[in-house]
């Protein structure tokens, strides 16, 4: 007598395409996905892979924190490219020259990186300008910072907790 194996685990669960219906990050996938296979580049499969997160796994970069990656040494005139929104950030005085290629740029950091003499693309332009990647550096945003995680671990009250 043979044994029934169980296939209903098999599965490999991740993403193969966006959930979103959006024509021009389609367009954008579309593009990425040949990049990905033409080039052998991992920049590009790493971009693409983060195409197809959702929104809570593409979180939001302040223009503080921006500045702050890109003072590390070694990135000075790197193209910095977030896979997301980069959003303004009111606490910063002053804002250093900075070429930015990001999904969505809000209009108070755009303003502010345009002023400073600073430059953003879109990942088209990116795909033109750098297409295995060369003289950028890939950044997000910090996703343990929404409000949700505040009610996940040790439960409420109890020692060294810090959960709603």
């Amino acid at each position: 007598m043979g044994i029934d194996i169980r296939h209903d685990k098999d599965r490999k669960v991740r993403r193969k395409e966006p959930k979103s219906q959006d024509i021009y990050l389609r367009l954008l996938v579309k593009l990425y996905r040949f990049l990905a296979r033409r080039t052998n580049a991992p920049f590009n499969r790493v971009v693409l892979k983060r195409l197809f997160m959702s929104r809570s796994n593409r979180p939001p970069l302040a223009l503080s924190r921006l500045i702050r990656m890109m003072r590390k040494p070694g990135r000075a005139g790197s193209t910095a490219v977030v896979v997301g929104t980069v959003t303004d950030d009111v606490r910063i005085q002053d804002v250093p020259k900075l070429k930015v290629c990001a999904l969505r740029v809000t209009r108070g950091a755009r303003t502010r990186i345009l002023r400073a003499g600073g430059s953003i693309l879109t990942f088209d332009q990116l795909a033109m300008a750098s297409p295995k990647g060369k003289g950028t550096v890939l950044l997000s945003g910090p996703r343990k910072a929404r409000e949700v995680f505040r009610h996940f671990g040790k439960a409420p009250g109890t020692p060294h907790s810090h959960t709603k």
